[in-house]
């Protein structure tokens, strides 16, 4: 009698995706080629037979996870592939875990492939369609992060970021509205613009002409984001810097085109201490810009983030910045104290802030921005709006966002007693409460 063997399991890879989702967009690209090319995607080290993390090395704290994530992975497994920002850092990895198998930096999805063909042979079934045409990706599948560029031509202080990704290269335009169009037809309903300088898409290219669909595009952010405009999906804009012609995409959140949403990075708003951070230095401008920009679209959503505590920054400074709060009337903001990163050039510079100074501005900042962000989300309460359904919880409540709201980052509106919907799907309420960060809402 003829035997019959069991069919040998393809090789399994365990993958820890860390960082920001400049990362997680990195993550998704190795994670489509592994499912292209057969291997297993598994989701517990039990299973791995190689663990790929994926790591961030922007401040203390993220790589001091990163560097956990790596000895835990080497413990379950003792086989592990570093990629990602830390990987960038020469030594750091190889000093704390000697074991790993292989070391790349960002944005590496050759050389990180090429180190698993190094451990595992690669897998081949030519009768499957293995991979959906809109890849592996790792958010929920109605939302999705769009790259249109990596690296940036900025040089700020406490950023080492353009050392490990390099400087700005925008992807063809064409081939991103490809991807946001596969994306879309495969049920996303939210796409999220990232980059590291959103607002200089095509600035390397000289914003050359592009095709999509045969129609010629030019590489630049205002057409690009008119173009993701017309695909039914609300689009966000993340990471955008107050360059002047992001005025040129007001009116089209005015006319609903993309979310009336701008996360911008203003970062301080003492001209000396944007000078020393290398940051434009004109927060009088920027206020003025802020009032035109909601005097042609009232519903628009500002979301920032800003550092305290910055070498050599004084009370004055720090209350300046308070000032500038009140004055802008943000309506998200993320505040950090300031931590040196190794190799960043602000570590050089005189009138280091103590710790407990940088927290006790750090708990003020955000203090003042709470009183600011409860009432401007009180001001909504009897207001209608849609929202886009992210999760049914255990109560029977939908979580959802407004337009005014990112995932992970920003607040969410609950909606109670909504077991009929689901995930991924629009519904018009009105705002019933507010919190300093969320919202509660009625189906309409």
């Amino acid at each position: 009698m003829p035997q019959h063997h069991k069919p040998k399991r393809p090789p399994s890879i365990g993958f820890t995706s860390l960082g920001c989702p400049k990362a997680t967009s990195d993550s998704e690209r190795i994670l489509t080629q592994l499912r292209a090319e057969g291997y297993l995607i598994s989701s517990s080290y039990q299973d791995a037979d190689v663990v790929v993390v994926n790591t961030c090395g922007f401040i203390d704290a993220a790589v001091e996870e990163s560097l956990d994530a790596i000895g835990e992975a080497l413990r379950e497994t003792g086989k592990v592939i570093v990629t990602g920002c830390l990987g960038a850092r020469e030594g750091v990895i190889e000093a704390a875990h000697p074991a790993v198998l292989a070391v790349t930096g960002p944005q590496a999805t050759e050389a990180v492939m090429a180190a698993v063909h190094a451990q595992l042979p690669k897998p081949h079934d030519p009768y499957t369609d293995l991979i959906p045409p809109q890849g592996v990706r790792l958010t929920p599948n109605h939302y999705a992060y769009l790259k249109i560029s990596e690296g940036c031509n900025h040089r700020c202080s406490f950023c080492i970021i353009p050392s490990l990704r390099g400087d700005l290269v925008s992807r063809p335009v064409g081939e991103v509205m490809h991807e946001a169009e596969t994306l879309v037809k495969a049920g996303v309903k939210e796409l999220l613009v990232i980059s590291q300088d959103t607002s200089a898409y095509g600035v390397d290219v000289k914003y050359r002409t592009g095709f999509w669909n045969g129609r010629p595009l030019k590489t630049r952010m205002t057409e690009l984001v008119a173009a993701l405009g017309e695909l039914g999906a609300w689009v966000r804009l993340h990471y955008v810097y107050p360059y002047p012609h992001v005025d040129e995409v007001i009116p089209l959140m005015q006319d609903g085109r993309v979310l009336p949403y701008l996360d911008i990075p203003f970062q301080h708003a003492s001209p000396r201490i944007l000078k020393l951070m290398k940051r434009p230095a004109a927060a009088e401008k920027t206020l003025d810009r802020i009032q035109a920009w909601r005097a042609a679209c009232p519903e628009l959503t500002l979301r920032s983030t800003f550092i305290v505590g910055f070498p050599g920054e004084t009370e004055a400074e720090f209350e300046e910045l308070l000032d500038f709060l009140d004055e802008a009337q943000l309506d998200r903001v993320g505040c950090f104290a300031y931590s040196p990163v190794a190799g960043a050039q602000a570590n050089e510079l005189p009138g280091a802030v103590p710790e407990a100074v940088k927290e006790a501005r750090r708990a003020r900042f955000m203090e003042k921005q709470a009183e600011i962000s409860a009432r401007r989300l009180e001001a909504k309460i009897g207001r209608e709006m849609t929202v886009l359904v992210d999760e049914i919880d255990e109560e029977g409540d939908a979580v959802a966002r407004s337009p005014a709201d990112a995932p992970e980052i920003d607040g969410v509106v609950f909606i109670p007693d909504a077991e009929n919907l689901k995930p991924g799907e629009f519904v018009k309420v009105r705002i019933t409460d507010a919190t300093e960060h969320d919202l509660w809402a009625e189906k309409v």
